[in-house]
């Protein structure tokens, strides 16, 4: 019985820290909008265009800028 409690324990801490990463991750990308947008995981992850998503339509190319 306490091998379960352990076990479920051990994965409420890893959703647990999981969620407190991405919220830090969100308040670090808020301080700091020069490094770039906060990227949501959607669809296949947070993947940048070409990385194993294709077929995907959310991982899709980002526009280009002119120069």
């Amino acid at each position: 019985m306490l091998m379960y409690l352990a076990a479920i324990g051990l994965i409420f801490a890893l959703l647990a820290g999981g969620i407190l990463v991405q919220a830090l991750y969100r308040r670090f990308a808020r301080h700091h909008p020069e490094l770039g947008p906060f990227r949501e995981e959607k669809g296949c992850g947070s993947c940048s265009a070409g990385s194993g998503c294709a077929g995907v339509s959310s991982c899709s190319a980002p526009a280009r800028q002119p120069k």
